[in-house]
């Protein structure tokens, strides 16, 4: 597994850069894109960026969880970097099975 596979820990909640992509700063100081290919009118901006702030609550009790889940996984034997990999791999697991499910389902994730 080389470098670009391991997953990179955002430092900053997500923004829209100039050309209206949706992208964060990783710790390594490099910004990604959250979705290549997807660029935003002025109008989609400010929609996303009102749903962001408004997001911004429950975004960081998610994080103090995770960061509480960290905390209790990483008394055991297994190493912190690891324990961040096996966090974000579930995570992304569990989305994408519930994505799948939702469009099993007849609710895809775009529908009101």
């Amino acid at each position: 597994m080389d470098d670009s596979d391991h997953p990179v820990t955002p430092l900053t909640g997500p923004t829209l850069d100039a050309e209206g992509r949706l992208t964060y700063i990783g710790e390594d100081g490099r910004r990604y894109v959250v979705v290549e290919g997807v660029e935003l009118d002025a109008e989609g901006s400010a929609r996303v960026m009102e749903a962001l702030q408004a997001a911004g609550p429950l975004f960081q009790e998610i994080e103090a969880l995770c960061h509480g889940w960290l905390e209790r996984v990483s008394r055991a034997p297994l190493q912190r970097q690891e324990a961040i990999a096996l966090l974000l791999a579930t995570l992304e697991t569990v989305l994408e099975v519930a994505d799948d499910d939702d469009i099993a389902d007849g609710n895809g994730a775009g529908d009101p």
